[in-house]
């Protein structure tokens, strides 16, 4: 009797194992086929492209999509205006997001003033003034037109700042203690055993902010007033809401080749970026989120 009863339990788990694998892969297939078709028609000849014609393998291979896009200059422009962004960006964001949760991450014993300071974040995060309160102060301070008005409006991103809090209040308080009785002060504990200790929830939140900050484009569309300062994301999103054709340049591209491929092709080269840097932050990336969720 227990053995059939094991054996009906294993059966079970494997049927259920095995509907989990189908379910997940079937869901990873409908992820990566968009992708792989986009990536066929990049590689497709504008006639192809036009007719509808492209499935998952390019028809009629060609490079002339990619040599169109690299040949503009107005695309080294935007991705270098990205690339700064993403850059000082993600330092900008890392460094406040370490330095507002590390001493939130106390108790009302050691900062008294702790728990007003996560009540204000934490109303900060579920309000905020509106988009034309916001616009109105960014254009008082002179940021309009500027590349740290890509930047600071979101320099502290409070749920980075509430994951990273709990995972280094669930470090272990003997380790604060000894280097307390080291005679640490703060400032070398934060550098020298939190920091160290945090590196799962830091490349976690660092992936975040460099996703966030890569694929954002609405503020550079809203505050940028000069489309030469336009960052790719918002280049992409002119040229896929609207045929683009305001300049010489861009009309004679599209008398060449399909604007279907270009699209494509320049959605493809702004995916790169994160599909190379998450496989390098992928092992620390559910470690950080575990053990930094946020806790009753």
């Amino acid at each position: 009797m227990k053995g059939q009863q094991f054996f009906q339990k294993t059966l079970g788990r494997r049927l259920f194992s095995n509907f989990n694998y189908f379910l997940l892969g079937f869901v990873a297939l409908l992820c990566i086929v968009p992708l792989v078709n986009v990536l066929a028609i990049s590689f497709s000849a504008s006639a192809a492209a036009s007719a509808n014609l492209v499935r998952l393998w390019p028809v009629q291979f060609t490079f002339q999509s990619y040599n169109t896009i690299f040949q503009r200059e107005s695309f080294w422009t935007a991705l270098w205006v990205s690339t700064q962004r993403t850059l000082l960006g993600t330092v900008i964001n890392n460094v406040l997001v370490i330095l507002m949760a590390y001493p939130l991450s106390k108790n009302a014993k050691e900062f008294p003033g702790r728990n007003f300071y996560v009540g204000a974040i934490m109303f900060v995060m579920l309000f905020n003034g509106g988009l034309i309160p916001t616009y109105l102060i960014i254009r008082d301070l002179g940021l309009i037109n500027s590349i740290w008005v890509l930047v600071l409006p979101g320099a502290v991103v409070i749920g980075n700042v509430i994951l990273m809090m709990n995972f280094i209040r669930n470090l272990p308080k003997e380790l604060h203690e000894a280097a307390v009785m080291d005679g640490a002060n703060y400032y070398q504990m934060l550098w020298c055993l939190i920091i160290p200790m945090s590196m799962p929830v830091i490349a976690t939140v660092t992936l975040f902010h460099f996703v966030g900050h890569w694929n954002e484009w609405f503020s550079g569309l809203i505050y940028m007033n000069d489309p030469k300062m336009y960052p790719l994301q918002t280049v992409l999103q002119t040229m896929v809401v609207s045929r683009d054709i305001s300049s010489i340049e861009d009309a004679k591209i599209f008398a060449e080749v399909s604007d279907r491929t270009i699209k494509a092709a320049q959605i493809f080269i702004t995916m790169l970026p994160v599909m190379v840097i998450y496989p390098f932050l992928q092992r620390y990336f559910i470690k950080g989120i575990t053990v930094g969720a946020v806790k009753g």
